[in-house]
């Protein structure tokens, strides 16, 4: 604001037109119009009506785009479904429609905007005094009254009810822009499906769960085996008879020094080594374990050297076999894969946020942002000296969540 302003009477103000008010409020903030054309000076000009027309048209795509949104959202069949399931093409583009409606929203609506800027409002070069440093004293308690005197002579300083018309109408438009979050939202507590390789739904199971249920647990690598192709003479078609994704491990599998991934293998689904059989079919319950979202784990051998100077974890003594210890891949910060093992440092690396878990402490982070161990894997070895769970994991896998205890 500039400190030489001339005091208008209130006769002087109304006697004003909307354009010398305009131009004196630019002047008492000190801004000077170097350049001002009209878009339509001629009145009725047909191309007011054209660039009318073309902002409503995306204002319109914007509004069907958002509707259509909140119904995918709403209503589309979101739950999962397999290949080959009935239903399975509406569950793919579900995602797919979400994006699209909302980012068609989203774009026509800034579209619209730009286009009122561009063809609707007057083409103008303005310059404004810049005052360095904070505002003077008279302009913040000169604005202060301003606001206040607002609030008081629009009588809403002593309407409550007008008041929290208006507190409600803001919290429900914020409910309005948040809500697509409470899908992120999970109750830990809800069991959702018997116990199986997913655990039964809730966030401290797992498919290692079985384990406390009686199976059988061997620690099984991924061989990435697929469907095999068959030619005959009905045609081509894919069979995953005979195909064994997961196979069990033998501590004599890993080298000192190496590590790796492992899922749960229950004791029927094993198809591999001396019970091999070509007939049999298991590789769908091998995917659901792979696919089981806290089931990776990382089966690390340690140099015998370096096994001898690890440091256990209280009442976690007797979980590793040997020089051979077994630990969640979930991230204890926001649930990433810990799929990196520095052999020389005996480190375990997250490449999200760069956490480190130290090997020889009980996984113990080290650096970066995650806050808790890694979970360990009581392992041992069977009668024909396979790897297998001793037991389940004693705490909740993965990052933290509310009634976690650990």
């Amino acid at each position: 604001m500039s400190n030489e302003k001339k005091n208008y009477t209130e006769q002087e103000l109304r006697g004003m037109s909307q354009d010398e008010l305009a131009q004196l409020g630019t002047e008492l903030d000190e801004v000077t119009v170097a350049y001002r054309k009209e878009r339509f000076p001629v009145e009725n000009d047909p191309a007011e009506k054209r660039a009318s027309i073309s902002v409503g048209i995306f204002f319109g795509i914007a509004i069907i785009a958002a509707i259509a949104f909140l119904g995918v959202y709403l209503f589309w069949p979101w739950g999962y479904k397999g290949h080959g399931e009935s239903g399975q093409f509406l569950h793919a583009v579900y995602t797919p429609l979400l994006g699209l409606t909302s980012g068609l929203a989203i774009l026509c609506l800034g579209i619209g905007v730009v286009m009122i800027v561009k063809k609707m409002v007057p083409e103008e070069i303005a310059v404004q005094n810049r005052h360095d440093g904070p505002s003077d004293e008279v302009d913040r308690q000169t604005v202060t009254a301003l606001l206040n005197d607002a609030w008081q002579t629009s009588t809403l300083g002593r309407r409550k009810a007008l008041q929290g018309l208006l507190g409600g109408a803001g919290i429900l438009a914020g409910l309005v822009v948040i809500a697509p979050l409470g899908g992120a939202i999970r109750n830990p507590w809800a069991v959702r499906h018997e116990m199986n390789y997913n655990g039964d739904g809730t966030l401290w199971t797992s498919g290692w769960t079985l384990h406390d249920q009686g199976v059988k647990l061997y620690l099984a690598r991924d061989t990435g085996a697929i469907a095999e192709h068959h030619e005959g003479q009905s045609g081509n078609h894919w069979e995953t008879k005979g195909v064994s994704r997961l196979v069990r491990v033998r501590p004599e599998d890993l080298s000192a020094a190496a590590m790796e991934t492992v899922f749960p293998l229950a004791e029927n689904d094993v198809n591999d080594g001396d019970r091999y059989d070509p007939q049999r079919d298991v590789y769908e319950n091998h995917m659901h374990s792979i696919h089981g979202p806290r089931n990776a784990v990382m089966l690390i051998r340690l140099r015998h050297d370096d096994a001898k100077a690890v440091v256990e974890r209280e009442n976690q003594e007797d979980f590793h076999y040997g020089d051979y210890y077994a630990y969640s891949k979930i991230c204890t910060h926001v649930g990433c894969p810990t799929s990196l093992f520095e052999a020389q440092t005996n480190r375990i690396l997250c490449p999200c946020h760069q956490s480190q878990f130290d090997a020889m402490q009980y996984a113990k982070p080290v650096f970066g942002p995650a806050a808790r161990a890694l979970p360990q894997l009581p392992i041992t070895v069977d009668e024909e000296g396979y790897l297998i769970a001793r037991g389940n994991f004693i705490e909740p896998v993965g990052p933290a969540f509310w009634e976690r205890e650990s």
